[in-house]
């Protein structure tokens, strides 16, 4: 069985907001200020987008545990 594009992508849009709702949620229970914990959101959403898109190419560069197809 195969997963769409679009599932594939809904559950990255899910996660994201599962992960980013944690990191919010932790950021005031340590600091009480909504405007840092709002900041801390903002800046760990972009960063960790960025992270996982350079990961993702990265990981496309590596053969290991790839099957290939024979023709």
């Amino acid at each position: 069985m195969s997963e769409s594009n679009t599932r594939s992508f809904a559950k990255g849009v899910s996660w994201r907001f599962i992960a980013s709702a944690t990191t919010v949620s932790l950021a005031y229970i340590f600091t009480k200020d909504i405007q840092t914990t709002l900041e801390i959101g903002c800046f760990e959403l972009v960063l960790k987008l960025l992270f996982y898109y350079l990961h993702e190419r990265t990981w496309l560069k590596i053969n290991w545990g790839k099957a290939h197809k024979d023709c």
